[in-house]
């Protein structure tokens, strides 16, 4: 049987993954503690470790995993950005789940977005005190407006497809544009000053970090809704408060945070929230925020469990061959050169 240390468990993991792991004759250990340097001993023992968006798989980490015999890191997330696949390489095989439910994902950042412009969060609070009174509700219709979409993967498509049905003009930035497609593309720069709406899809990279920050702030359309559901480090955080307060950003919906590591996922109602940024944010009329919940739906986590299972049968009985491994050698880490035919290292 396969030993797996699962890091970063949730009750809601645990059913789909128990089921798999039933199912392929996998033990996947479930620990609460996210992976990081003072509990990683704790994957002693393991043939492989699962973790998340918010455990950390740095170079220190991955020379215990590897002291300790562990021969496999299968992220059970799309991103990757808190794992040094760089220092992975010649170690420890690294795979991840491309695709889980693009639609989960998509749908809420449209769910984000109607909720914003048409103020249904402040009525749902407004009704339950039994305040039926319109005043400061007034939204504006999506039809017609232009949404600039950066990052045209499964998801960003989908949510391309979305804003489409709603009548909205459609412009679309990405570093490799979608072959053979009807997507428009045009520069971050004109998507910037054109966008009522600007929606993030992309994967966060060293080139994608703080992609949304003052200068670009600067060059949007006074009013911009911003819509986030990729990776809270795309936004530098700071600017965007300063340009919320400015009132050159209309509203903001965020689903990640790039401090959500030691936040997110948990209960910190009884508690005093130490991030100040994020407290000033959550406190502004116009921003709302979710705690990294737009993949958590059924299907999604189903699609994750299997996906995850499927990643490191692949490799424990495929002689180390996996689709979804993530490849430092040629530098395409989602596209390695080698297509999969033989092992990376």
């Amino acid at each position: 049987m396969i030993q797996v240390a699962f890091f970063d468990a949730k009750a809601y993991d645990k059913p789909s993954f128990e089921r798999v792991g039933r199912e392929h004759d996998i033990h996947f250990r479930f620990l609460e503690t996210k992976l990081n340097e003072d509990t990683v001993e704790l994957a002693k023992g393991c043939d492989a470790v699962c973790v998340f968006v918010n455990d950390t798989v740095n170079a220190a980490v991955i020379d215990r995993l590897y002291a300790y015999g562990v021969r496999l890191i299968a992220l059970r997330s799309a991103g990757y950005n808190n794992v040094d696949v760089k220092a992975a390489f010649g170690k420890i095989h690294v795979v991840h789940v491309p695709a889980y439910s693009p639609y989960a994902v998509a749908e809420h950042a449209m769910a984000l977005l109607l909720t914003s412009v048409r103020r249904i969060h402040k009525a749902y609070n407004r009704t339950r005190e039994f305040n039926f009174s319109l005043n400061g509700l007034t939204g504006f219709d999506l039809h017609g407006k232009t949404v600039g979409v950066i990052g045209t993967g499964r998801i960003g498509r989908i949510f391309i497809n979305i804003c489409r049905g709603f009548g909205m003009k459609v412009i679309a930035y990405d570093h490799f544009p979608a072959r053979d497609s009807d997507i428009e593309y045009v520069s971050l720069d004109e998507l910037f000053a054109s966008s009522d709406v600007i929606s993030l899809h992309c994967p966060l990279t060293e080139e994608t970090r703080h992609l949304i920050d003052s200068s670009a702030i600067g060059k949007m359309k006074k009013g911009v809704v911003i819509v986030n559901t990729s990776r809270g480090g795309l936004i530098d955080a700071e600017a965007l408060l300063e340009g919320i307060k400015a009132r050159k950003i209309g509203a903001a919906c965020l689903d990640v945070y790039e401090e959500e590591a030691d936040i997110f996922f948990e209960d910190r109602s009884g508690h005093i929230l130490n991030d100040d940024l994020l407290s000033r944010l959550i406190s502004m009329p116009n921003v709302i925020v979710t705690s990294h919940q737009a993949f958590l739906t059924e299907e999604a986590l189903s699609n994750i469990a299997e996906t995850t299972a499927g990643n490191i049968l692949s490799y424990f009985e495929n002689d180390g061959l996996c689709n979804n491994e993530l490849c430092y050698r040629c530098g395409h880490i989602e596209q390695c050169k080698k297509e999969r035919k033989e092992r990376c290292f």
